[in-house]
């Protein structure tokens, strides 16, 4: 990742980059992911959904993961998520969120304890 940073006093207690310089992978067509740092704890990630697309498998969470809708709309169970949704999935959870408008969401995956 380009210009990620470490700080803290030789600890690397701090990542620091910006995520528009992480190089964005394609997972289907129109679906972009952006791997953002991960630890021994969690790994995040930014995904931005072209309009009328949807995640191209049912996505099962061993492990809680969580996201943030920037913007658009995401819709998820039948439910529709909009900018400032905050939505957490519990271990054993699955879904397959898709979107009709477009939508940019930032996201947590926990990692095994």
């Amino acid at each position: 990742m380009s210009n990620e940073t470490q700080s803290g006093t030789g600890n690397n207690l701090k990542t620091v980059i910006h995520v528009e310089d992480v190089e964005p992978r394609e997972v289907a067509p129109g679906i972009l992911r952006r791997k953002l740092p991960t630890t021994d704890y969690a790994r995040g990630w930014l995904i931005d959904f072209a309009a009328g697309t949807e995640w191209p498998e049912v996505d099962e969470h061993p492990t809680e993961e969580r996201y943030f809708v920037i913007s658009g709309e995401v819709i998820d169970g039948g439910e529709r998520h909009g900018p400032g949704s905050y939505v957490v999935f519990a271990p054993g959870s699955e879904h397959r969120p898709r979107t009709e408008t477009g939508a940019r969401m930032l996201g947590i995956s926990m990692m095994n304890a």
